[in-house]
């Protein structure tokens, strides 16, 4: 039998989530059987699959020792991680500035990633105590391409997480990008049609819809131009995988720098390694009372001076078209 006390993480978790994040190899047709036969106690009693963890709830799982035993420890961090860019933090998130070439998550690679960093950030503050954990990790609520740079949130605890991925879910936050494309795409709000090959993680675009094509809401507003490059102001009504890119080539523009749909020439002509692109705003709608993050309601976070800006203005050095 393994005892454990439910922390302000474990607030509102499911207590069959909880089971399966504590043990190793579960099957699904134990765990449940486990809760039929009453093998699953909260505070002494019987309890449900579907109970909502309190903090302080003592948690009693009579479950065999082999799908404990190999539990692995707590991840830590790899040791060599980038010092974290806080650009707004309050007590129960962060926004965090992803610089180009980072990672978002850890990959096969192994390369530094902003999680890992943001979760070393939080441990030498003392704000996050891996081992005293059982369920929660810092998680990112957002994510965005390697070459990508700009605003990430990060959730301190499990109901920030929660909450704020309801808000995303639930088109209450506003994201919008700047980006330097070859060429000059028409302003507006342009509706199309794309589709994911994860294959070769690409996408089409069309212009009507068609089976496996998923809609495309992107609004675009040129800024200012220099000879061919257009600094442009984007803002996104879907988020598909690689919209903003693959919906911008299909309209005549690709964003500067883009290997995979963008213009060859011109990206080594401008000597750019990763695509121009940067999501640098983040504005709140109105967040239900309920929410822990309601606080947040008409919310607006900016990134200021971001790197694009300065990329753009050393683009009138390579002359006319």
């Amino acid at each position: 039998m393994k005892r454990f006390t439910a922390g302000t993480n474990e607030e509102g978790v499911r207590l069959s989530r909880f089971v399966q994040n504590v043990t190793v190899n579960l099957p699904n047709s134990l765990l449940y059987k486990s809760f039929r036969n009453k093998r699953i106690k909260v505070n002494g009693k019987k309890a449900d699959a579907d109970y909502r963890i309190h903090a302080g709830d003592v948690l009693e799982l009579y479950i065999n020792d082999e799908f404990f035993s190999a539990a692995p420890a707590p991840k830590a961090p790899a040791r060599r991680q980038p010092p974290v860019q806080v650009v707004y933090e309050d007590e129960n998130l962060a926004v965090l500035y992803k610089p180009a070439h980072l990672l978002c998550h850890s990959d096969r690679t192994g390369d530094a990633n902003l999680v890992d960093a943001f979760t070393a950030y939080l441990t030498q503050k003392g704000e996050y105590i891996a081992g005293q954990e059982h369920t929660f990790a810092p998680a990112l609520c957002n994510r965005l391409d390697r070459g990508t740079e700009g605003l990430v949130v990060a959730a301190k605890n499990y109901a920030a997480l929660r909450d704020m991925n309801e808000i995303i879910r639930t088109d209450l936050v506003r994201k919008e990008y700047l980006t330097i494309t070859f060429g000059k795409p028409p302003k507006g709000r342009h509706t199309a049609w794309l589709r994911h090959n994860e294959s070769n993680n690409k996408v089409q675009v069309r212009a009507d819809a068609a089976e496996g094509f998923k809609e495309i809401i992107t609004e675009v507003t040129p800024e200012k131009v220099i000879g061919p490059f257009t600094l442009c102001r984007i803002g996104l009504v879907t988020g598909r995988t690689h919209q903003i890119r693959a919906h911008l080539a299909f309209l005549g523009a690709p964003v500067l720098g883009d290997i995979k749909y963008g213009n060859r020439k011109w990206n080594e002509k401008a000597g750019l390694k990763t695509q121009a692109l940067c999501a640098v705003q983040l504005t709140f709608g109105q967040i239900p009372e309920e929410s822990l993050l309601h606080y947040l309601s008409g919310k607006q976070i900016r990134l200021e001076q971001p790197q694009i800006l300065t990329t753009f203005n050393d683009l009138a050095k390579l002359g006319p078209r």
